[in-house]
């Protein structure tokens, strides 16, 4: 009897690929699949761990001088008619002009961390105004909500109290790394406002200083009355000296 050759399944071309062989495949295909996803989700994490601390370097008179601009820029919008000089008497009664500081924190590579930033801080502008009857305020508040919305800020928060109750304007832009905040106590007709400026490196900062930096600076100058008119607030703060900050070298 001639000898008979048998083909193999490899040389056959009608026959089936191997179960084994397709569910190798198929383990690979998903394999790589994860192992991307989880490289693209560890390279988002780092970048926003990068960049939760990629802060300019700014001295902390010239935050200040921003802060303080900011706070003028809405005190004009108010349309308050009196001066405010620096420095506090009665915290809750009397004029308040003052700056403060604050730490900046690094939340970590998975957000879960509340560690602070060596040389990095975050100043504030705090101000307020005593005897602000409901014809000021009002209007007032009323006219600064619209012009901050226009001028791109976010509004977080709005409220205009009923039967006594507070008034209030909270904004932010940046993604709230720059925030100011209002309310009005009709009470006791006392009005406050505050800005926050976003984070910044110390130049001068060293290693062991301990307060953040620019704990100690003193408003610049005065708040004033200035007259308002669409467009005269924006345009006194952008030729001052509120510009963008500067990027470190």
């Amino acid at each position: 009897m001639p000898d008979q050759t048998v083909p193999s399944p490899a040389t056959d071309p009608d026959a089936p690929e191997p179960r084994a062989s397709s569910r190798a495949l198929g383990g690979l295909g998903c394999g790589g699949a994860a192992f991307v996803g989880v490289f693209l989700l560890v390279g988002m994490l780092a970048w926003s761990a990068w960049a939760s601390k990629n802060f300019p370097r700014v001295a902390p008179e010239e935050m200040a001088d921003r802060a303080l601009q900011r706070s003028q820029e809405a005190y004009t919008v108010m349309g308050f008619t009196r001066t405010i000089e620096p420095g506090l008497e009665k915290l809750g009664v009397s004029t308040r002009n003052t700056l403060s500081s604050s730490s900046c924190y690094d939340s970590g590579l998975l957000g879960l961390e509340d560690e602070t930033i060596d040389g990095a801080y975050s100043m504030s502008h705090s101000w307020a105004l005593d005897h602000v009857p409901t014809s000021q305020a009002v209007p007032g508040l009323r006219r600064l909500h619209r012009f901050l919305r226009d001028e791109g800020w976010e509004v977080t928060s709005y409220r205009e109290g009923e039967r006594g109750r507070l008034w209030d304007l909270f904004v932010q832009r940046d993604d709230g790394d720059e925030r100011m905040s209002f309310t009005w106590y009709p009470e006791r007709e006392y009005f406050t406002g505050g800005a926050t400026m976003p984070c910044a490196y110390d130049p001068e900062w060293k290693k062991g200083d301990v307060s953040p930096a620019g704990d100690d600076q003193r408003p610049p100058g005065s708040i004033r009355p200035q007259p308002w008119r669409l467009g005269a607030a924006t345009a006194a703060t952008s030729s001052s000296s509120v510009q963008p900050p500067s990027q470190p070298s």
